[in-house]
């Protein structure tokens, strides 16, 4: 009430309550004023576009003032199709002007659900494309934690995940913040907004192939001694059976 009204200050009020016996009385001061709320669903319907001020966060959303007497909130997972948000005050500042559209209205209980990433064309029709299973990018490593890591691509603006076990590089050690390496996408859901990732199965192909192809050409090497040996081996014998030939003719 404090940010309201002070002490000393001389207000209007309208008598809600009068109990003589108890003597007491309680009174309103917000019904000296239209209720803004009413008619409400025709001025903020589903699926209309407004603009609201930032007037404060919480850990799971925004919450803007439309007009005075008229709050929405803008739930943190509304705010951005492609950036993992950990906290609104990330996306943005108080006093902010943001464009939304309702997305919801429930009048009974006087709650607003508005959402800011509705105002834009959802991009993972896109990424389905840019993004599909084998496909690899260059990404930045933004953040490490228990499970894995976050992996930013730059230029579309949109964050990945890789897990622990596929982060590992080529020389043993796990891929670190701030490094701008390449990753392979091993799944790709455009529904849920997921993509993940494996820089380790990179070089680990890599490696397969470099092992495969040496033992074809350890084979090929082989067989061609081999090849040679029979050559050599049947020559032997041709001219045996020549000089034995020889040596019949001789004897007659």
């Amino acid at each position: 009430a404090g940010d309201f009204v002070k002490v000393g200050d001389e207000v209007e009020a309208v008598i809600l309550t009068l109990n003589r016996e108890e003597r007491k009385m309680s009174l309103g001061l917000k019904q000296l004023t239209p209720d803004p709320w009413e008619g409400i669903a025709k001025k903020y319907p589903v699926g209309s576009s407004h603009s609201g001020i930032v007037r404060n966060f919480t850990n799971f959303g925004v919450f803007l003032e439309m007009e005075e007497g008229i709050d929405g909130l803008v739930h943190i997972s509304d705010l951005s199709w492609t950036r993992k948000i950990k906290h609104p005050g990330d996306f943005c500042k108080i006093a902010d002007n943001l464009d939304i559209i309702v997305l919801e209205l429930d009048v009974e209980n006087r709650r607003l659900s508005l959402g800011h990433k509705q105002t834009t064309d959802n991009p993972w029709e896109a990424y389905s494309t840019i993004f599909g299973e084998g496909s690899e990018h260059d990404g930045e490593v933004v953040d490490t934690f228990e499970k894995g890591a976050n992996i930013l691509f730059k230029e579309e603006g949109v964050n990945a995940f890789c897990p622990l076990r596929h982060m590992q590089k080529e020389d043993g050690e796990n891929v670190k913040v701030g490094e701008n390496i390449k990753f392979r996408v091993i799944e790709f859901n455009k529904d849920s907004h997921k993509i993940v990732l494996s820089h380790t199965v990179m070089h680990r192909e890599a490696k397969a192939e470099a092992k495969s192809k040496a033992n074809k050409d350890t084979a090929k090497g082989v067989k061609s001694v081999q090849s040679k040996v029979e050559k050599s081996t049947l020559g032997d014998i041709d001219a045996l059976a020549q000089l034995k030939s020889k040596m019949e003719k001789g004897d007659k």
